[in-house]
């Protein structure tokens, strides 16, 4: 049996009267419509099963921007799966043109949600698969968005993957990292706004189910890590550079496991971008400036700022090269500690898993015989 979707991440929809005037964006979101319909259309042509979009769907959780979304996504030829972002229920309650917290569900009823009105969800996406959606934007006592699960949710999940049966292949989709995709970046102040903040309770949670597959967003680079079993792949932005999306082919073996073949492929260019790569890396390499200033001021380099304005200009293609994912760092221009330092952030196979790319990926996933048998679907 075999199984193909697409994944397609942080595609920040944004028709143009939603962007405030004299507003400036680290994204190209004027790319945003045409990109979302070149990369659907070219997963149509690849005969997809399904369609993952793990958060990040609007510009703001603007009600025309997720209107169009909506509209769009019931005319694909394809189901789609869709969670919030941060991005997409920035707020608690609606106002001025953005939907509430709550409203997110009524918009994707046929992306998912079905008639609940809960942010997560659990469905049989194809035969012999099981798909886990999550939501991971949170609210705290003063109204500050967080990166976490809620408890009412995880002890949802508990039931859920206790109830799942041993011969179904679970995805979990989740907007906010688990795993690291940096060195360091559970540590890194700026990169621990893009982790969940009780992730190491839903990894436990995930190992004992003998979960293998966590789909994610949110950080706006190509990478999957692995840990312990767990594969975490998580794809850039659609409206960012390389402009990324995915093609997962899942082939079920006679042993009950499964031979995952992952693709990527980038958007090479829109109607206003005939050479979209290598306007958008530039994009971001002239723009990268105040984010590597606050990344060297970080711990753990804590540079004073005059230090870190003087080594931005030896790094402004540091972070597209991060972004493009299986990074090849060279920076012969910096002393040596430094050369040494960025280099960590090169492209390394993790300890057990030698044949891990950021872009291109095939393993074989083992047969898991600890869960129970139990009911199909649920919200």
């Amino acid at each position: 049996m075999k199984q193909r979707f697409g994944v397609i991440s942080d595609p920040h929809i944004t028709l143009p009267h939603t962007v405030p005037p004299g507003r400036s964006s680290f994204l190209l979101t004027d790319v945003s419509l045409a990109a979302f319909e070149i990369a659907v259309k070219h997963l149509a042509e690849l005969g997809i099963d399904f369609l993952l979009i793990p958060g990040d769907l609007t510009r703001d959780g603007e009600v025309d921007n997720h209107s169009w979304l909506r509209d769009m996504l019931a005319g694909l030829p394809f189901p789609t799966y869709v969670i919030p972002g941060n991005h997409d229920v920035p707020v608690p309650q609606g106002e001025n043109g953005i939907i509430g917290w709550h409203e997110f569900p009524q918009y994707y009823q046929n992306a998912g949600y079905g008639e609940t009105d809960q942010l997560y969800y659990t469905c049989s996406p194809a035969a012999g698969l099981r798909l886990i959606a999550l939501n991971s934007n949170q609210f705290d006592s003063q109204g500050r968005q967080v990166g976490c699960l809620d408890d009412a949710q995880l002890s949802w999940l508990t039931q859920v993957l206790a109830a799942i049966p041993k011969d179904e292949l679970i995805l979990v989709m989740v907007h906010h990292n688990l795993l690291e995709h940096w060195p360091g970046q559970g540590k890194h102040p700026m990169g621990l706004r893009y982790m969940l903040d009780n992730r190491r309770l839903l990894l436990e949670l995930l190992h004992q189910a003998e979960v293998s597959l966590v789909f994610t967003g949110h950080l706006h680079v190509q990478d999957i890590a692995y840990e312990k079993g767990i594969y975490e792949i998580t794809t850039g932005s659609l409206v960012s550079y390389p402009h990324p999306y995915r093609l997962v082919e899942l082939n079920s073996q006679d042993n009950g496991g499964w031979n995952l073949d992952i693709q990527s492929f980038r958007v090479e260019a829109t109607p206003h971008y005939p050479d979209l790569q290598t306007s958008s890396r530039k994009w971001m390499g002239d723009r990268s400036a105040p984010f590597l200033i606050r990344f060297l001021m970080a711990p753990p380099l804590n540079l004073d700022e005059a230090t870190a304005q003087a080594l931005v200009p030896d790094l402004k293609d540091f972070w597209p090269q991060i972004a493009a994912g299986d990074p090849r760092v060279n920076l012969p221009d910096l002393p040596a500690d430094w050369q040494t330092y960025f280099a960590r952030f090169n492209h390394q196979e993790p300890p057990g898993c030698p044949h891990l790319g950021d872009n291109a990926m095939e393993i074989q996933l083992p047969l898991h015989s600890s869960r129970s048998e139990a009911l199909r679907c649920s919200s």
